[in-house]
């Protein structure tokens, strides 16, 4: 039976880009699926007391520093976003509405990641994002649409919800299974899981 790795995620974190920049190799080798779970950060601090680490000045100096190490172990690039924190609602129901059609799903969520974390472009700006997403080849009127429904909506609350009830207080958040695991420097438990 193929094993498959839940991975609740929101684009406003540099810690969940760099996670997804590794979590596909972790589950090719072990032969696992992802189940990309699109969840709104700023509703699991609020459900959790947890706030980002950026607000307590000696742990974000700590984490810039600590991000450009881990981003130069994976190879890939980045750039700390000079207007984060980037308002991701919007961004974020659009991964629930392209959430059930993989091959948009995975083109949506490079183009934003892209533009967030390696481009750092303005994605609190709508023209921006408008841009962003024709450049990906994605229709901006139909995503526009689509965030406006409720159904997505709603979608985006329940994930927010599920992963705040499993025990999630932040992102990334990865589950195997009933074990969870936090943070981007968890990849090396979460490959244990997918192996055994």
């Amino acid at each position: 039976m193929t094993k498959t790795v839940e991975f609740f995620y929101d684009f406003g974190s540099p810690t969940v880009y760099l996670a997804a920049t590794q979590l596909p190799a972790v589950a090719d080798q072990a032969g696992a699926i992802i189940d990309w779970r699109p969840m709104l950060l700023g509703g699991v601090f609020k459900s959790t007391g947890n706030q980002s680490p950026v607000v307590v000045g000696a742990k974000a100096a700590y984490m810039n520093v600590d991000l450009e190490r881990f981003a130069e172990r994976y190879g890939v690039p980045f750039r700390f976003n000079p207007y984060f924190p980037i308002n991701t609602l919007a961004l974020m129901r659009g991964a629930v509405a392209y959430q059930d059609d993989p091959a948009v799903s995975s083109t949506y969520r490079d183009a934003i990641f892209t533009a967030i974390w390696v481009e750092a472009q303005n994605l609190n700006e709508p023209d921006v994002v408008k841009q962003v997403l024709s450049d990906a080849r994605l229709d901006p009127a139909e995503l526009v649409s689509r965030i406006g429904q409720q159904a997505v909506k709603d979608r985006l609350i329940a994930n927010t919800e599920e992963a705040v009830n499993r025990g999630a207080f932040g992102a990334p958040t990865f589950f195997v299974g009933e074990q969870m695991f936090f943070g981007q420097d968890r990849l090396d438990f979460v490959a244990e899981a997918l192996s055994g």
